[in-house]
């Protein structure tokens, strides 16, 4: 009789693993399970030799430190799918680098590109050991979900708190994407939008309909898919094109400077009026929105091919370098293009002459390369946004994955409410010095903060130095985030008189 089914080598092996809940993921005894080639199986499964010798329970102090986490949950197999390192970086790298690129030439304005410049490293770093530091505690917890980390440290009303600050963060973030889409391709109050220097004046002066038509036809299909890893080429897309941004703004700031066509910059913060201080208290919470990816770092972590912690940090450390490089050479090639004169969005500067050859065809690629770019990363950011709310709102039902429908209504409902929020914030200033007082500094540095601290009192082994990074970027996320809202209060109502 004809069978679908063939014959398994006897050289393969059986991968057995063990899912404890989320809500006791530390067994005090741990079950050891050996990983046998089948012929193996076979020789112990006969009653006659086994004896269920291929299964022991160990209770030596040798293996305390073993966690079946720490090793490979993906089968090394011709058949299994994962994103590689590189689709990691790309992925993580996107979630990074994406509107607040454009803000840091303004926050170099006012810190100066001394003090500018050392924040930018700074912030990098403490991000990165943030990273770190989630990622072995989410293997720890077998957590999917940034939630589910936070649930576990410190219960469910924190858990809540943190998807609600991971969904105005991630919202925000998007509004400001169509934000500048549409100032970029249409045009604002003071600058000249790339459509009508193409076409004249005609229905795309209106930001509305332009970034109507883009969420329709562009970001739609894409912000469709269902998996993160989907969107590994779209990423590295995106990537590229922040790049060929970031090289063209340093080689026109590097010809201008050759040239002497360039004023002298300031290296130190203001300090000479009550506006350049209220500046000072709001650029810092800015600049922590730049590095804020946490929320996505489970869900890549979960899709990474033979996924490890020190896998994972090793896509987090090449990630951060390759952020640094980037935001440091457009903060400061901004910064000198454009001195006193950058704007919040510093890519509505573009659309005046540069003082060099080909002016105009590098503003074009400037700025129909980023518009390229933020409609790429877009989709990223808005997975995670929409996994958040999924699990907010319909929690205990089957993963959103398993339901097509429900993950289009989804999709479609969250899109609508973004390009209602782009049609009434007024520039990406107001929107990144609230949320990045707010929001970004709880998800990317308190948050984090507290899970190792808190995990530290139940027993989880950390170093002096671990506990003494998470006691600094607790209390400095702090200052920033009260510092942050005292300045952003003061400055709302000095514009308002």
């Amino acid at each position: 009789m004809d069978s679908n089914y063939t014959a398994i080598s006897k050289s393969s092996f059986v991968d057995l693993q063990i899912h404890d809940d989320i809500q006791n993921p530390l067994p005090q005894r741990k079950t050891h399970i050996k990983l046998l080639p089948l012929d193996d199986v076979e020789r112990f499964a006969d009653p006659k030799i086994g004896n269920g010798q291929s299964f022991e329970e160990d209770d030596d102090d040798d293996d305390d430190d073993f966690d079946i986490d720490d090793y490979p949950l993906v089968s090394k197999t011709k058949t299994s799918k994962g994103s590689g390192v590189h689709g990691a970086v790309f992925n993580l790298t996107t979630s990074i680098i994406g509107a607040g690129i454009m803000a840091l030439p303004a926050t170099m304005k006012v810190l100066g590109l001394v003090l500018g410049f050392v924040l930018i490293i700074l912030m990098g770093i403490l991000s990165e050991i943030s990273v770190e530091l989630l990622v072995r505690f989410s293997v720890l917890c077998k957590a999917s979900s940034y939630g589910d980390v936070v649930r576990y440290a410190l219960g469910k009303p924190s858990k809540v708190l943190s998807e609600i600050c991971i969904i105005v963060n991630n919202a925000g973030v998007l509004v400001v994407y169509l934000i500048i889409i549409g100032d970029v391709m249409s045009g604002s109050l003071h600058h000249v939008g790339v459509l009508d220097q193409w076409l004249g004046n005609g229905f795309w002066d209106h930001r509305k309909v332009v970034i109507l038509v883009v969420v329709v036809v562009f970001l739609a299909p894409l912000c469709a898919l269902d998996k993160i890893d989907s969107l590994s080429l779209t990423s590295a897309a995106s990537v590229a094109l922040a790049v060929v941004f970031v090289v063209v703004c340093f080689v026109v700031a590097l010809v201008k400077l050759i040239e002497g066509k360039i004023e002298a910059p300031r290296m130190t913060p203001d300090f000479g009026s009550k506006r350049a201080i209220l500046d000072l208290l709001v650029v810092i919470p800015i600049m922590t929105n730049a590095y804020v990816c946490h929320f996505n770092v489970q869900p890549i972590y979960n899709e990474l091919e033979g996924r490890t912690p020190q896998k994972m940090n090793r896509v987090g450390r090449i990630t951060t370098v390759l952020c640094v490089v980037v935001y440091a050479s457009t903060a400061v090639s901004g910064y000198l293009l454009f001195g006193k004169d950058t704007e919040s969005d510093v890519l509505t500067n573009f659309d005046k002459d540069l003082g060099i050859r080909f002016s105009s065809a590098l503003n074009y690629i400037v700025r129909i390369g980023y518009v390229l770019h933020l409609v790429l990363v877009f989709p990223v950011v808005h997975f995670s946004l929409r996994q958040t709310v999924d699990v907010l709102v319909f929690e205990g039902s089957a993963p959103l994955s398993e339901s097509k429908k429900r993950s289009l209504a989804l999709t479609a409902v969250l899109l609508a409410l973004i390009f209602f929020g782009s049609t009434m914030i007024p520039n990406i200033w107001t929107a990144f010095k609230f949320t990045g007082a707010t929001t970004a500094v709880s998800l990317g540095f308190i948050f984090p903060s507290l899970i190792a601290l808190r995990l530290s009192q139940r027993g989880e082994r950390l170093s002096i130095g671990e506990k003494f990074l998470s006691w600094l970027m607790l209390i400095l996320a702090v200052i920033v985030s009260i510092v942050g809202l005292i300045g952003n209060i003061y400055s709302l109502q000095s514009s308002s008189e």
